[in-house]
């Protein structure tokens, strides 16, 4: 493969800062768009250091939400009778960075994002491996099993305190292995050398950060029929995306493409819990119960599949290929499907033979393990690992599954066959580093986020106010037409024309 900005070369010094224009061709070369486009992109602030971090992170908002918005101006431009004009794109670095921090607020409050128990913690003190590690604790299952990992009262009644004093016991890498096996979500705090070593971090080193390629193995497939694209309308207009996602990467994915005007229906199961992120996430959506444990819920997802362009979903690779739903299995039951699946720690290769491949992970998680969190403190001169200020892997990551998904739908209507695409959030991870560090970042101060908020609107969780999209098209301006709804609201069927 080419190297470019997206897979920065072996001999680019680490610290060499990549700007937005060059990390966002490099991203379009991935997807294999045409190159004419980009000269439709505005990219203003670039190269400024929007919220305090040594990293890259408003680059990589930035390109990342610019590659997903000049896609849909692809797509429109493709489906215009004759061939219409190419509209002009505008990603502004500072309206990217702060629509990448899920910042929102419900009946004016703003909802806190983070259990009690949620965080980075000492460890190993007591057996003389001093060490950190993180634990997630949003959801109350994840939160309860790693109390009762450390023989703790699972429970909101158990303090830090008492967290932080069971970790003496346990050396950093023990402890993330023994939650790993229990199914839940910690992370040993690793600098970047230490994950260059790991086997999951040489598992992706060579990798691009998008995959976007034929399902292997599918059956031959012809373009899938759009239909017609009124010439006022919105790029995706017409075009259905049946996502199974939950947090924050995927959402935000779905998000992006119903703001360009896809039908995004958002499916859940009944049984499992939610955050209050999803109010945000799930503006320009319609959302559904379906219970894949049952053989009613198969079915119902596999007729929604047979109307479907866009199949998103983020579970753990190989947990839809044991209800029948890998890739190969939805190429067959939707010839022509495009399949965009993320994962945290998986190879985007495709594989899911790696060491991690099949690990939980979320995007703070996955910073502390891949070395960010220790790189961010040696930068601030702190002794203690530092999160970067806004969970930017998540955010990349959701604008680069809507890239992907909208690059191979421009691929799949000129050459026809089913896709794949693939991202994860270590792999994410991996292109923010190759995007280089910003001298003196960890001295911006955070804007105000009130020039880029959306008018309040009534929502199914309360009166929501959230960012505007953070891209502007010049002829089909991106926007939530439909209100925020709660999981279950709608009928798990599409609109009808």
């Amino acid at each position: 493969m080419t190297s470019t900005p997206a897979d920065p070369p072996a001999d680019t010094p680490a610290n060499t800062p990549v700007s937005a224009a060059a990390a966002l061709a490099g991203l379009w070369q991935l997807g294999g768009l045409p190159p004419e486009a980009l000269a439709q992109v505005a990219l203003p602030g670039q190269g400024a250091a929007v919220l305090p971090s040594s990293f890259a992170v408003t680059t990589a908002a930035q390109s990342s939400l610019a590659a997903a918005a000049l896609a849909a101006a692809e797509l429109w431009h493709l489906r215009q009778a004759a061939g219409g004009p190419r509209q002009q794109v505008t990603v502004d670095a500072t309206h990217a960075t702060l629509d990448s921090t899920a910042w929102f607020t419900l009946d004016g409050v703003v909802p806190s994002i983070w259990d009690k128990l949620s965080g980075l913690y000492r460890c190993g003190e007591a057996v003389g491996t001093p060490g950190w590690v993180r634990i997630h604790a949003n959801f109350a299952h994840h939160r309860d099993g790693a109390l009762r990992l450390l023989g703790l009262p699972p429970g909101p009644d158990t303090e830090r305190a008492q967290v932080s004093q069971a970790l003496r016991h346990w050396r950093a890498e023990h402890f993330e292995s023994a939650a790993a096996e229990a199914g839940l979500v910690v992370a040993a705090a690793r600098r970047f050398s230490d994950w260059d070593a790991h086997p999951q971090g040489q598992a992706l080193a060579g990798t691009p950060v998008l995959r976007i390629a034929p399902i292997e193995g599918a059956p031959p497939a012809a373009a899938i029929a759009w239909p017609a694209l009124h010439p006022a309308g919105r790029p995706l207009a017409g075009l259905r995306v049946l996502e199974l996602t939950r947090i924050l990467a995927g959402p935000v994915a779905g998000r992006t493409l119903a703001a360009h005007g896809a039908d995004v229906l958002l499916v859940n199961s009944p049984r499992l819990p939610n955050i209050e992120a999803l109010a945000d996430t799930s503006r320009g959506k319609r959302s559904a119960h379906v219970d894949l444990a049952t053989a009613d819920g198969g079915a119902r997802l596999t007729a929604l599949l047979g109307e479907a362009h866009v199949f998103l979903q983020g579970y753990r690779p190989g947990g839809l290929a044991a209800r029948g739903f890998a890739p190969r299995d939805l190429a067959r039951l939707r010839p022509g499907i495009v399949c965009v699946s993320l994962s945290a720690y998986g190879s985007n290769d495709g594989r899911s033979d790696s060491p991690w491949a099949r690990r939980r992970g979320f995007d703070s998680l996955v910073q502390t393990a891949t070395g960010f969190n220790w790189a961010e403190a040696e930068a601030a001169g702190s002794d203690q690992p530092k999160a970067m200020p806004l969970q930017i892997l998540d955010y990349a990551a959701g604008y680069l599954l809507a890239f992907g998904a909208q690059a191979a739908l421009w691929r799949q209507a000129r050459e026809g066959g089913s896709w794949q695409v693939d991202v994860s959030l270590a792999g994410v991870a991996r292109w923010l580093r190759g995007l280089g560090r910003v001298p003196g970042g960890l001295q911006a101060v955070a804007p105000e986020v009130t020039p880029y908020l959306d008018a309040p609107q009534a929502s199914g969780f309360g009166r929501l106010q959230g960012l505007r999209h953070g891209a502007m098209l010049s002829l089909t301006p991106p926007a939530y037409t439909l209100p925020s709804m709660p999981p279950g609201s709608h009928p798990a069927q599409w609109l009808q024309d």
